[in-house]
């Protein structure tokens, strides 16, 4: 446990819900942050299966057709990177939210800061994961998993494979009206052909196999012990109490994901709706 512990966290255990409010509930937790003094740290999955863009990422990258056909949503994140597949039961995710007063101000420390219960939870599930120990060369610059890996934010496991350890969790931050938002994938399991089949690109499957590992190839735990595990370390990293979104909260990420992150403005140009009256 650490100094934040000292501090009113909530744990949130959220239910599946499309992107553009997946997206939305973390700058309204930012809010929360700043106006309740109330940090969050939460595991969640995405239903639909989305593709989330990477903030300065082309939208040109898509294959428009294939999310279409595949019934696949596309959002944009406030993080940089490339895009990322969450498949509804390959991927899960988390978020961590506090004051950016609270936490290191260099970059690379806070990523080591907010990493821990993640390292720790894939630990506990049977994963022999840790930061990269080597950068690993791009192979499609548009994809995450597939992306150059970098020993500051991206995990691999086997741990003691060295450099042929596999990209298993990618890691992104922003700060938003003073508050840090931390959010990051882990791979269950591999889809590689929606992976891949989500960029406009001739890849083929197999070099997403080839380049990333999941926590069911490692460790062979179903999904849900996986999830629960991942909610315990998070939650008893900052010590934080059970709870879930206040329905104003929900609402309010309603409205954003109207606006912004569910709206072709924002996810092919970056472009906010104003809201109404405004």
């Amino acid at each position: 446990m650490n100094d934040l512990a000292d501090r009113e966290w909530r744990l949130i255990r959220d239910e599946p819900r499309e992107g553009a409010v997946q997206m939305s509930l973390e700058e309204i937790a930012a809010q929360t942050a700043l106006e309740d003094d109330l940090r969050t740290v939460r595991v969640y999955s995405w239903e639909p299966s989305t593709l989330s863009l990477g903030y300065r990422q082309d939208a040109d990258t898509v294959d428009w057709e294939y999310c279409d056909r595949e019934g696949i949503d596309v959002t944009r994140r406030q993080t940089g990177g490339g895009g990322i597949y969450h498949d509804r039961d390959a991927d899960i995710s988390y978020t961590i939210v506090a004051p950016a007063e609270e936490v290191p101000g260099d970059l690379m420390d806070c990523y080591g800061l907010f990493c821990e219960p993640v390292l720790e939870g894939l630990r506990e599930m049977g994963v022999d994961a840790d930061f990269a120990a080597t950068e690993q060369a791009s192979i499609y610059q548009p994809s995450c998993y597939l992306r150059d890996i970098n020993p500051a934010h991206d995990v691999v496991a086997p741990a003691d494979a060295g450099a042929a350890a596999k990209k298993i969790s990618g890691n992104a931050q922003y700060r938003q009206r003073d508050v840090v938002i931390q959010h990051g994938s882990i791979s269950y399991d591999l889809e590689p052909e929606r992976h891949v089949g989500v960029f406009d690109t001739d890849l083929e499957p197999e070099t997403f196999a080839d380049r990333v590992t999941s926590v069911r190839e490692q460790a062979g735990i179903d999904r849900e012990a996986a999830v629960e595990t991942l909610a315990t370390a998070l939650g008893e990293w900052c010590d934080a109490d059970e709870s879930t979104w206040r329905e104003a909260e929900l609402e309010a990420a309603r409205g954003l994901a109207d606006r912004k992150f569910g709206a072709d403005a924002w996810i092919r140009n970056r472009e906010v709706l104003e809201a109404d009256g405004e």
